[in-house]
Parts: C-alpha cells; sequence; structure tokens
C-alpha cells in the first residue's frame, strides 16, 4: 500500500491540515500558471473559512458554491467542510432558472460566486446583486444575500456521518432531487478509488471534470488529497489545453469521460502526435457508458489502457474499477471495489443467475445518505436491508462487471427488450461517425428506435451506409427505425450526452437536421 494513503482521516477537512503539516512545500493546486503548495492551501482554507463565518454561515447550513473548475472553488468548498457547512456545489454552466430551484429546494443561507475564474459564475453573481466580500488568497469571491429564514440541519453526533457534500441531480431528473453524501461515504470511495489506481505523491492528476459532479469531487479531488497528490485544474475540457498537459506539464493521471478520449484520441492524430508520449501512466474512462470504439481509438492515441469504471451520483460515486494488474479488452467496468456488495435482480426482485442480466442493486459504505427532504423517495432507492437500486441493467461475469444500459432507458420493440447502449456500442464503432445516442419514442404502433448521430467533420453518411452496417450487425427489432443527423451532440459539463434535450432537436426544424427513415 503506498505510504500516501496509510492513513485515515475522519473528515474531508483533516485531508489538507495533514499534508500542509508534513510537506507544507510540495505543489497541491495548479490552475494555469498559479500554483498553490499544501502549506498556502491550508491556511487559504482558513482565511476563508473565518470569511464565511462572519458572512453568517454555520454548521447545518446549506451553502451554495457556484463554480467552474479553479483553485478558489477547492478552497471554498473545503472552507464549506471546515465550518460544518453543507456544500452544494452548482456548475456555473447551468441557467438561472436551475440554480434557483436548487437554491429554494435546499433553502440555501449563502450562495458564493467564483467571480475570478468564471464569466459564468458573474453572470449568475450580478443576477442575484450579489457583492465581492474582499479578495481571497486565490481569487475573488462574491455572496449572494442572506437567507434569514434558512434553518439549520442538526449534526451527526459522529463527525464522520455528517454532511460533505449535498449533490443535486436535477441536470437530469429536471426537477431538484438532493443527494445527501456524508464524510464517510465520500472518503470511502476516494481512499478505495486511489488505491486501486494505485495514487500517490508523486502524481499529478488532471481535473478536467467538474467539481459540481460527485466523480470530479470524491474521484478526482478529493482522491488526489488524501495521497498528497498534485491536483492540474482546467475550467473545461479542450482537447488542445489537454494535450498541451499531458505532453509539457507532468501529467501522469487523467479521469474523463468517453466523450473526451474520442475528442482527445481524434485531435492528437489530426496533429499527428499520436502515440501520445509524456508522462502520462494512467488513462481511465468514467461518467457514461465506454464502447469498444472509443476505448480502442484512446489506447491507440496513448498507447496505454483505456481503464473503465462505474458508479452513480448516490453512492459517492465508484463502485467499480478495472484494475492496473488485470487490464480488460473488453468494456467492462471492473471489479467492485472492496466493501461494495452487488447483486442482479429481475422485475420482481428475485436473483437472477450468474452471467444473465437484470437490475443492478448494491451495499456499501459508498451509499449516500437520502435525499434531501424526501424521505419516500430515500425508502424507495434504498430497502431496509440497505440495498441500493441503481436503476441500470447489468451482468456479472467472473467477478467482472458489465452494465448493459438504464432499465429506464430500455425500449420494448414488437415485445422485446432493447437497452440502447448496445446500439450505441455499434454505432460508435462505425468510421464515420464521431458519437451517436438511442432513445425510444413511442408511436401508435409501439415504440421505435431513433438514433441521434454525429458524423465526424466532412464524413458522409447515408441511408444505405448506415442501414447496411446496422443490418450486418443488429437483429432486424434491434435497428433504429429512424437517424437523425445533427451536427453536435448535445453535452453536459461533464461530458455526457443530454438525451433529455435529442427530442427537441429530432423535432426542430433546422436545416442542420436531416431524417433518415430506415426500415424495422
Amino acid at each position: 500500500m503506498p505510504e500516501s494513503t496509510a492513513w485515515v482521516p475522519s473528515t474531508i477537512a483533516d485531508i489538507v491540515a495533514h499534508w500542509a503539516a508534513k510537506t507544507p512545500e510540495r505543489i497541491a493546486l495548479t490552475e494555469g500558471p498559479r500554483t498553490i503548495t499544501y502549506g498556502a492551501f491550508n491556511r487559504a482554507i482558513a482565511d476563508t473559512a473565518a470569511i464565511l463565518r462572519r458572512a453568517g454561515l454555520r454548521p447545518g447550513d446549506r451553502a451554495m458554491l457556484v463554480c467552474e473548475n479553479c483553485c478558489a472553488a477547492v478552497v471554498t468548498y473545503l472552507a464549506l467542510v471546515e465550518i460544518a457547512a453543507w456544500p452544494i456545489i452548482v456548475n456555473a454552466r447551468l441557467s438561472h432558472r436551475e440554480i434557483e430551484d436548487i437554491r429554494e429546494h435546499a433553502q440555501a443561507r449563502r450562495t458564493i460566486y467564483t467571480v475570478d475564474s468564471s464569466v459564468h459564475a458573474r453572470t449568475h453573481s450580478d443576477h442575484d446583486g450579489a457583492v465581492t466580500i474582499e479578495a481571497v488568497a486565490l481569487g475573488t469571491i462574491s455572496l449572494g444575500p442572506l437567507n434569514g429564514a434558512a434553518r439549520t440541519e442538526p449534526a451527526a453526533a459522529d463527525p464522520a456521518e455528517r454532511i460533505a457534500a449535498l449533490i443535486y441531480t436535477t441536470g437530469t431528473t429536471g426537477r431538484p432531487k438532493g443527494v445527501m453524501l456524508s464524510h464517510r461515504n465520500m472518503l470511502f470511495v476516494a481512499r478505495a478509488s486511489s488505491e486501486v489506481r494505485a495514487l500517490g505523491t508523486e502524481d499529478r492528476v488532471y481535473a478536467v471534470l467538474p467539481i459540481s459532479h460527485i466523480l470530479g469531487l470524491t474521484g478526482v479531488v478529493v482522491s488526489t488529497l488524501l495521497c498528497g497528490g498534485r491536483i492540474a485544474l482546467a475550467s473545461r475540457f479542450d482537447p488542445r489545453l489537454a494535450l498541451q498537459a499531458i505532453l509539457h506539464e507532468g501529467v501522469t493521471v487523467m479521469v474523463g469521460t468517453p466523450t473526451m478520449y474520442g475528442m482527445l484520441a481524434e485531435y492528437a492524430t489530426k496533429k499527428q502526435v499520436a502515440p501520445v508520449t509524456g508522462s502520462l501512466r494512467l488513462i481511465s474512462s468514467a461518467g457514461a457508458p465506454l464502447d469498444a470504439a472509443t476505448k480502442r481509438a484512446a489506447e491507440n492515441a496513448f498507447g496505454l489502457t483505456l481503464h473503465n469504471g462505474y458508479g452513480i451520483t448516490e453512492t459517492a460515486p465508484t463502485l467499480s474499477l478495472t484494475r492496473l494488474d488485470a487490464p480488460r479488452t473488453d468494456c467492462s467496468v471492473g471489479r467492485l471495489l472492496p466493501g461494495v456488495e452487488a447483486k442482479i435482480s429481475d422485475s420482481d426482485g428475485t436473483q437472477v443467475a450468474s452471467g444473465e442480466a437484470g437490475e443492478l442493486l448494491v451495499r456499501g459504505p459508498g451509499v449516500m445518505k437520502g435525499y434531501y427532504k424526501s424521505p419516500q423517495e430515500t425508502a424507495q432507492a434504498i430497502d431496509s436491508n440497505g440495498w441500493f437500486r441503481t436503476g441500470d441493467i447489468a451482468r456479472i461475469e467472473d467477478d467482472h462487471l458489465f452494465i448493459v444500459g438504464r432499465s429506464k432507458e430500455m425500449i420494448i420493440r414488437f415485445g422485446f427488450n432493447v437497452y440502447p447502449a448496445e446500439i450505441e456500442s455499434i454505432l460508435n464503432a462505425h468510421p464515420h461517425v464521431a458519437r451517436s445516442a438511442v432513445v425510444g419514442r413511442q408511436t401508435a404502433c409501439g415504440e421505435e428506435i431513433v438514433a441521434f448521430i454525429e458524423p465526424k467533420p466532412g464524413a458522409p453518411l447515408s441511408q444505405t451506409d448506415i442501414d447496411a452496417y446496422c443490418s450486418g450487425r443488429l437483429t432486424s427489432y434491434k435497428r433504429p427505425s429512424l437517424v437523425i443527423l445533427i451536427a453536435a451532440m448535445p453535452l453536459s459539463p461533464a461530458g455526457k450526452i443530454l438525451k433529455r434535450a435529442l427530442p427537441a432537436i429530432g423535432d426542430s426544424a433546422s436545416g442542420e437536421v436531416v431524417r433518415i427513415a430506415m426500415s424495422a
């Protein structure tokens, strides 16, 4: 076990102080030309915590942090943890309505904006009438009005059981639903993930996944800090900047979505720098299903195995990872983390035979404390024995987990169950397809399969081409009945395809949308 993971903090607030005392001059964070050592990092957290206390924030208050990835955001998050407030990290690229919905549901006492590092955060700050309080060590922050009606939540007697993050899933559910994650939840995942990835003090981890997403927060930021490593913060994904960091800035580890790796592999090939050389020792995909074509392209571009993993917000998030000493040629999401249990059940709750597909239920230290102010939804998600229903369809083969698809995305076609992930994997392997997304659409004759495809730049795609390609690889009831070509797939800040936005695109009259009717 690396020396850096041999200690166990009680709370996330303990981590930076530990390394500040042990190696104060080692660099903890970088953001462009800005660097901060662990010693300066620890002082900045203390200074910011004092500012937040003076601004009226109390233990048990919900406090929103509207930001993009930057040093000020990481410092402010840890300062909120230090004063035992409940941090709600919100991506500054959300709309005013989305932010207001979260704020109203959480009854946040204050909203904090990292106005130096994000034009979007500054826009929201101005809209909220926030005022700049003072320049903190790592950038200016502003504070929105005090919500005097906000009431504090009681603190758990055990500090490890107190809330370390309140993550809202409004981006995918369409309404606010706050996932309450404790210090114990997040530290379990951070520690287990760092051990599987063998993170240590010499690692420089590229942090492009938004820290407003639990994978960016726990799987990248907390995991790296726990090991005393260096975090290279990037506010958004740009393949040019990512490649520069890999080639010239000593990045050793990158965790990203399949979309990011696909774009990076394409860019590196175009610039004729593939296979990429540099300090990278580990690339890992997460946050969305990995398909074989993207895995192959990334591995060719980097000369490394593209590892894979799986998790969801409600489990802080990671549940499984592929192992460094057992690289996979397929798209398995690996073995369960030590301490995580899983079972596969049918629609009646009966456990299925080994190798068969069914809904994945999990149990372990990472499972959330519940949905904020939603005990009924919590009870529907977590049973009396602690099993959490993921809503994902999976199978287990030789102790390795495979995700088949989302149960809510399942399409019933001619009486057969069809999972979009399988079709997307086939479409993404087409040499002219950049990325695809498959959804179901109800018609008078039942559900039909609609495939949205973003072609590669300048690549021709025709009905004959796509139809012939699918007919040789998919049985008739799995073939799309409609293909819609779009110029660019709608993506979330975390790089996930926003499937909820696709129906509106399909109904659009824009000239960028081309409909190709296909036979069933």
